[in-house]
């Protein structure tokens, strides 16, 4: 299919508790550095007030860690951001308590974890933290969520000609639902996709679709391979190209699946050097 117009990558952020910033897993995914040892906590999810923070679960934090850091390192203001955020399925833990609990007790659901338990929880968290009134969605896509995110961040992008924030990520998987999604730890990557180049730019994105069967890529470094399978996984071939690409690489192509018979196909290309 015809390639769309390219797009230009800034900001990347990473969060896994062994690579707990995008930093440390640059240099991880090039094999220029080791995982964090011992391996972090959980975010802070820092921008929420303390009582907000406590009773944020960690997927919620997770995904506010991630969008603050990308939005930090390419200098843009989370209230002028239109967003795009992606799960596979939202927080498990807190789906897993409450089918337990309507189960059991019903009467004993707590308001916060309930309040929680919605699939764009995060993305309510992110925009009354920062004051973001500009369009904001959470999209999910099963295995292939980060892919359909990032079409649908690439469509507005190119659509509408202004920056917008990408951020996917996803918890553990507890209980029963470990039969529906195997998810350990905690995963997540941002970026802020732009329509014209800009001095915070890292690559340049080449993207199309491609129809026929789509087969995702495996990680290609250790680092990579060495993270627990998470929801999120498909995000892991993106940030390790970035990585590579700023290493040297001079162009990169990727076929991301979007289902059985449908890919979104990109080219990253350089723009800085480091």
């Amino acid at each position: 299919m015809t390639a769309m117009p390219p797009l230009y990558i800034e900001g990347p952020a990473f969060w896994a508790p062994s690579l707990p910033s995008w930093k440390i897993a640059r240099a991880a995914f090039r094999g220029e550095g080791a995982a964090a040892d011992p391996p972090a906590g959980k975010p802070s999810a820092s921008l929420l007030a303390p009582a907000e923070r406590r009773r944020a679960p960690d997927s919620v934090a997770l995904a506010l860690e991630v969008a603050a850091a990308s939005l930090a390192a390419c200098g843009r203001h989370a209230a002028d951001m239109p967003c795009v955020f992606t799960s596979a399925h939202g927080d498990l833990a807190i789906t897993d308590y409450m089918c337990r609990t309507l189960a059991s007790a019903p009467t004993q659901i707590s308001p916060t974890k309930f309040h929680n338990s919605v699939h764009n929880a995060a993305i309510g968290y992110w925009t009354i933290g920062t004051g973001c009134m500009q369009a904001s969605s959470l999209v999910s896509g099963f295995d292939h969520s980060f892919a359909t995110a990032l079409l649908e961040a690439a469509l507005q992008c190119a659509a509408e000609r202004r920056p917008i924030l990408l951020v996917g990520f996803d918890a553990e998987a507890v209980g029963p639902l470990t039969q529906v999604h195997v998810s350990q730890g905690l995963l997540a990557g941002g970026v802020v996709l732009a329509p014209e180049r800009t001095s915070h730019s890292c690559a340049a994105m080449d993207w199309s679709l491609r129809p026929g069967p789509a087969v995702a890529p495996p990680p290609v470094s250790d680092a990579g391979r060495a993270l627990p399978p998470n929801a999120m996984s498909d995000l892991l071939p993106v940030f390790e190209g970035l990585a590579r690409l700023s290493a040297g690489q001079t162009a990169l192509p990727l076929d991301m699946p979007l289902g059985g018979q449908l890919s979104l196909h990109l080219v990253f290309r350089p723009c800085t050097t480091d």
